[in-house]
Protein backbone atom coordinates (compact mmCIF):
# COMPACT_ATOMS: atom_id res chain seq x y z
CA UNK A 1 0.00 0.00 0.00
CA UNK A 2 2.44 2.33 0.83
CA UNK A 3 4.77 1.68 -2.45
CA UNK A 4 1.52 2.66 -4.53
CA UNK A 5 0.94 5.98 -2.36
CA UNK A 6 4.05 6.90 -3.34
CA UNK A 7 4.04 6.06 -7.04
CA UNK A 8 0.90 7.84 -6.73
CA UNK A 9 2.62 11.43 -5.42
CA UNK A 10 5.72 10.38 -8.06
CA UNK A 11 3.26 10.89 -11.19
CA UNK A 12 1.59 13.58 -9.29
CA UNK A 13 4.44 15.86 -8.86
CA UNK A 14 6.05 14.76 -12.41
CA UNK A 15 2.77 15.82 -13.88
CA UNK A 16 2.41 19.10 -11.64
CA UNK A 17 6.04 19.99 -11.70
CA UNK A 18 8.15 18.12 -13.93
CA UNK A 19 5.88 18.42 -17.13
CA UNK A 20 5.57 22.41 -16.77
CA UNK A 21 8.60 23.01 -16.35
CA UNK A 22 10.16 20.81 -19.36
CA UNK A 23 7.74 22.66 -21.49
CA UNK A 24 8.76 26.42 -20.49
CA UNK A 25 12.27 25.71 -19.81
CA UNK A 26 13.36 23.08 -21.74
CA UNK A 27 11.67 21.94 -24.90
CA UNK A 28 12.04 24.95 -28.03
CA UNK A 29 8.76 26.38 -29.15
CA UNK A 30 9.05 24.27 -32.10
CA UNK A 31 9.25 21.23 -29.54
CA UNK A 32 6.51 22.06 -28.25
CA UNK A 33 4.35 22.72 -31.31
CA UNK A 34 5.20 19.10 -32.94
CA UNK A 35 4.11 17.79 -29.94
CA UNK A 36 0.52 19.25 -29.16
CA UNK A 37 0.67 19.15 -33.49
CA UNK A 38 1.06 15.20 -32.86
CA UNK A 39 -2.37 15.08 -30.20
CA UNK A 40 -4.33 17.40 -32.40
CA UNK A 41 -4.45 20.32 -29.71
CA UNK A 42 -3.52 24.03 -29.19
CA UNK A 43 -0.99 25.04 -27.59
CA UNK A 44 -1.92 26.19 -23.84
CA UNK A 45 -0.89 30.40 -23.23
CA UNK A 46 1.67 29.69 -21.20
CA UNK A 47 3.65 27.51 -23.50
CA UNK A 48 3.73 30.21 -26.43
CA UNK A 49 6.75 31.97 -24.85
CA UNK A 50 5.39 35.30 -25.52
CA UNK A 51 5.22 34.24 -29.71
CA UNK A 52 1.44 33.62 -29.48
CA UNK A 53 -0.87 33.90 -32.73
CA UNK A 54 -4.09 34.54 -32.51
CA UNK A 55 -6.72 32.76 -34.74
CA UNK A 56 -9.55 35.76 -35.95
CA UNK A 57 -12.38 32.84 -35.99
CA UNK A 58 -11.75 30.86 -32.96
CA UNK A 59 -10.44 33.49 -31.17
CA UNK A 60 -7.93 31.08 -29.59
CA UNK A 61 -4.15 30.74 -30.12
CA UNK A 62 -3.46 29.33 -33.04
CA UNK A 63 -0.54 26.08 -34.01
CA UNK A 64 1.69 26.52 -36.82
CA UNK A 65 3.34 23.37 -36.54
CA UNK A 66 0.60 21.39 -37.55
CA UNK A 67 0.52 23.66 -41.07
CA UNK A 68 2.20 21.13 -43.00
CA UNK A 69 -0.15 17.79 -41.87
CA UNK A 70 -3.27 19.71 -42.79
CA UNK A 71 -2.07 21.18 -46.29
CA UNK A 72 -0.71 17.57 -46.72
CA UNK A 73 -4.20 15.68 -45.38
CA UNK A 74 -5.92 17.64 -47.80
CA UNK A 75 -3.74 17.01 -50.85
CA UNK A 76 -3.91 13.46 -50.17
CA UNK A 77 -7.63 13.38 -49.53
CA UNK A 78 -8.34 15.44 -52.82
CA UNK A 79 -6.81 12.58 -54.73
CA UNK A 80 -9.74 10.60 -53.93
CA UNK A 81 -9.61 7.43 -55.76
CA UNK A 82 -7.90 7.87 -59.28
CA UNK A 83 -5.94 11.43 -58.40
CA UNK A 84 -6.09 14.13 -60.63
CA UNK A 85 -3.02 13.36 -62.83
CA UNK A 86 0.62 13.98 -62.91
CA UNK A 87 2.00 17.75 -61.74
CA UNK A 88 -2.13 18.15 -61.86
CA UNK A 89 -3.03 18.98 -58.23
CA UNK A 90 -3.80 22.36 -57.40
CA UNK A 91 -2.12 21.52 -53.94
CA UNK A 92 0.77 20.81 -54.76
CA UNK A 93 1.20 22.26 -58.08
CA UNK A 94 0.58 25.92 -56.53
CA UNK A 95 2.93 25.27 -53.56
CA UNK A 96 0.70 24.75 -50.56
CA UNK A 97 2.04 21.80 -49.09
CA UNK A 98 5.93 23.02 -48.11
CA UNK A 99 8.77 20.38 -48.99
CA UNK A 100 7.13 18.18 -51.54
CA UNK A 101 9.68 16.92 -52.92
CA UNK A 102 11.21 15.41 -50.10
CA UNK A 103 9.70 15.23 -46.68
CA UNK A 104 6.10 15.48 -48.32
CA UNK A 105 6.50 13.81 -51.59
CA UNK A 106 4.20 11.12 -50.61
CA UNK A 107 1.08 14.01 -50.88
CA UNK A 108 2.83 14.67 -54.38
CA UNK A 109 1.54 10.63 -55.29
CA UNK A 110 -1.61 11.00 -53.24
CA UNK A 111 -3.00 13.99 -54.96
CA UNK A 112 -1.77 12.87 -58.36
CA UNK A 113 -2.54 9.19 -58.81
CA UNK A 114 -4.93 9.63 -55.45
CA UNK A 115 -5.65 6.18 -53.45
CA UNK A 116 -4.49 3.39 -56.45
CA UNK A 117 -1.43 5.00 -56.92
CA UNK A 118 -0.95 5.24 -53.00
CA UNK A 119 -1.25 1.34 -52.89
CA UNK A 120 0.40 0.82 -55.77
CA UNK A 121 3.52 2.32 -54.40
CA UNK A 122 2.86 0.60 -51.02
CA UNK A 123 2.50 -2.11 -52.77
CA UNK A 124 5.96 -2.21 -54.50
CA UNK A 125 7.89 -0.86 -51.12
CA UNK A 126 5.87 -4.18 -49.64
CA UNK A 127 7.54 -6.52 -52.39
CA UNK A 128 11.04 -5.09 -51.81
CA UNK A 129 10.81 -5.62 -48.05
CA UNK A 130 9.87 -9.45 -48.87
CA UNK A 131 12.33 -9.70 -50.95
CA UNK A 132 14.77 -8.52 -48.87
CA UNK A 133 14.03 -11.05 -46.20
CA UNK A 134 14.15 -13.52 -48.84
CA UNK A 135 17.25 -12.81 -49.35
CA UNK A 136 18.13 -12.48 -45.51
CA UNK A 137 16.78 -16.24 -44.85
CA UNK A 138 19.03 -17.59 -47.36
CA UNK A 139 22.07 -16.53 -46.13
CA UNK A 140 24.83 -18.80 -44.61
CA UNK A 141 26.64 -16.28 -42.67
CA UNK A 142 25.36 -14.52 -39.56
CA UNK A 143 26.51 -11.01 -40.70
CA UNK A 144 24.90 -11.62 -43.54
CA UNK A 145 21.46 -12.16 -41.77
CA UNK A 146 21.92 -9.53 -39.75
CA UNK A 147 22.75 -7.01 -42.10
CA UNK A 148 19.95 -7.84 -44.52
CA UNK A 149 17.01 -8.00 -41.44
CA UNK A 150 19.09 -4.51 -40.75
CA UNK A 151 18.21 -3.15 -43.80
CA UNK A 152 14.46 -4.22 -44.13
CA UNK A 153 14.33 -2.58 -40.99
CA UNK A 154 15.52 0.80 -42.01
CA UNK A 155 13.57 0.82 -45.03
CA UNK A 156 10.32 -0.49 -42.96
CA UNK A 157 10.62 2.31 -40.19
CA UNK A 158 11.68 5.48 -42.83
CA UNK A 159 8.29 4.21 -45.04
CA UNK A 160 6.28 4.06 -42.28
CA UNK A 161 7.11 7.17 -40.35
CA UNK A 162 7.40 9.21 -43.59
CA UNK A 163 4.10 8.09 -44.65
CA UNK A 164 2.61 8.46 -41.17
CA UNK A 165 3.66 12.04 -41.06
CA UNK A 166 2.22 12.70 -44.23
CA UNK A 167 -1.56 11.99 -42.57
CA UNK A 168 -1.58 13.27 -39.14
CA UNK A 169 -0.10 9.81 -37.72
CA UNK A 170 3.90 10.83 -36.53
CA UNK A 171 5.21 13.94 -35.78
CA UNK A 172 7.33 15.89 -38.36
CA UNK A 173 11.09 14.86 -37.87
CA UNK A 174 11.94 15.06 -41.45
CA UNK A 175 12.76 11.72 -42.60
CA UNK A 176 12.70 10.89 -45.97
CA UNK A 177 10.64 8.69 -48.36
CA UNK A 178 13.10 5.94 -49.54
CA UNK A 179 14.73 6.20 -53.12
CA UNK A 180 11.57 8.56 -53.76
CA UNK A 181 12.64 11.76 -51.92
CA UNK A 182 14.55 14.25 -53.81
CA UNK A 183 17.80 14.67 -52.09
CA UNK A 184 21.68 12.79 -53.42
CA UNK A 185 22.57 11.83 -49.83
CA UNK A 186 19.59 10.19 -48.98
CA UNK A 187 19.28 8.16 -52.49
CA UNK A 188 22.66 7.17 -52.13
CA UNK A 189 22.97 6.05 -48.65
CA UNK A 190 20.02 3.77 -49.63
CA UNK A 191 22.18 2.43 -52.56
CA UNK A 192 24.70 1.17 -51.08
CA UNK A 193 22.94 -0.59 -48.37
CA UNK A 194 21.37 -2.29 -50.85
CA UNK A 195 24.51 -2.67 -53.47
CA UNK A 196 26.43 -4.10 -49.93
CA UNK A 197 23.69 -6.54 -49.31
CA UNK A 198 23.19 -7.80 -53.03
CA UNK A 199 27.25 -8.23 -53.09
CA UNK A 200 27.16 -10.51 -49.88
CA UNK A 201 23.82 -12.36 -51.20
CA UNK A 202 26.04 -13.22 -54.45
CA UNK A 203 29.11 -14.67 -51.91
CA UNK A 204 26.83 -16.04 -49.95
CA UNK A 205 28.49 -19.71 -50.53
CA UNK A 206 31.05 -18.16 -48.76
CA UNK A 207 31.09 -18.58 -44.68
CA UNK A 208 32.33 -15.62 -43.00
CA UNK A 209 34.81 -16.30 -40.28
Amino acid sequence: MLKIILIWIICVGVQRFGVPFMFKDVFGKHQVERIYSTIGKDIPPEYLKGEEKIDVKTGKQTNTADYNVKQSKIAIGSGRLIGKGLLSGTQTRYGFVPEQRTDFIFDTIGEGFGFVGSVVVLGLYLILLFRIVIVAERQRSAFSRCYAYGVAAVLFFHIAINISMTIGLAPVIGIPLPLISYGGTSLLTFSILLFILIRLDADRQMILR
